[in-house]
């Protein structure tokens, strides 16, 4: 039986619609790449000696981790300095934590009418756009450079992340837990405390934790740039002021040491609730 083909029934199928989103990325990307070469074009680059940066940059990194040393301190400053900029992370996560709860119920869709969604979630979404330095910097025009205008701005930057993480753990709920409880005529808040929070308690400690880690390093950046003390301070003056890389080497091991303990110590407690439920 002869069979007979259609040129245009043959590659219609082959023509997909163009996507809108897809011209925009490779526009960005063609702009991105023809700036890239017009500065590596245009640049003048002949007064600088690769090769002797490279070399003096291998020679700061042995000095810093291979030799690291402390002057101005002792080991267990350092450790106290450590403990205060743990403090400041805790404090700024428990705020965050505390007060999160609540809007991430109320942002969540399936438990909020949905103009209360919008609202909380537009707001938080305007503080996230913001970094948290400048969160920082904003309050220390009221409180001042040091710690309070630190927990503050760390704990305002906080509240909007959890929120967002909270309302879509809270979302992620089967529909139909929370259908039954309002079937069986269970009000709002018998719904939260019996069905939603034990359902989401693994997520929501894990987001908790996962921000703690990163208050942390906000933490040490604020110690620096805002004058909350801590661990961060003494990076700062070792760097800048001092220029001591021994002393720079010895702390960041100190804060990589405190980020591989808090990764440990998350984990286990993730692997635990795992099991419990």
């Amino acid at each position: 039986m002869a069979l007979s083909y259609n040129t245009k029934d043959v590659f219609q199928g082959t023509n997909k619609p163009v996507d809108r989103s897809s011209v925009v990325m490779q526009t960005l990307l063609l702009v991105l790449t023809g700036l890239t070469v017009y500065f590596f074009v245009t640049l003048d680059y002949q007064s600088v000696d690769v090769l002797k940066g490279f070399v003096d940059t291998l020679i700061n990194f042995q000095t810093m981790f291979l030799h690291p040393a402390t002057h101005r301190f002792t080991l267990g400053e350092a450790f106290y300095n450590v403990v205060v900029t743990l403090g400041l992370a805790f404090l700024t996560t428990l705020i965050g934590g505390i007060v999160a709860l609540f809007l991430g119920l109320l942002a969540a869709q399936n438990l909020a009418p949905k103009m209360v969604t919008n609202i909380i979630k537009g707001f938080v979404a305007f503080i996230r756009a913001v970094p948290t330095i400048l969160w920082v910097l904003i309050f220390a025009v009221a409180a001042g450079l040091g710690s309070a205008a630190a927990v503050i701005g760390m704990s305002f930057h906080s509240i909007s992340y959890l929120t967002k993480a909270f309302s879509e753990s809270f979302e992620d709920l089967d529909k139909s837990v929370i259908e039954a409880l309002k079937a069986s005529g269970a009000n709002w808040w018998q719904i939260v405390f019996q069905a939603v929070i034990p359902s989401s308690a693994t997520y929501l400690l894990s987001w908790t934790f996962l921000r703690f880690e990163i208050n942390f390093a906000n933490a040490v950046a604020m110690g620096a740039a805002a004058g909350a003390g801590g661990i961060g301070f003494d990076l700062f003056m070792a760097g800048g002021f001092y220029f001591d890389l021994r002393e720079v080497g010895l702390i960041t091991y100190l804060i990589i040491a405190i980020a591989i303990v808090l990764e440990v110590v998350s984990t286990n407690v993730k692997a635990k609730l795992q099991q419990s439920t």
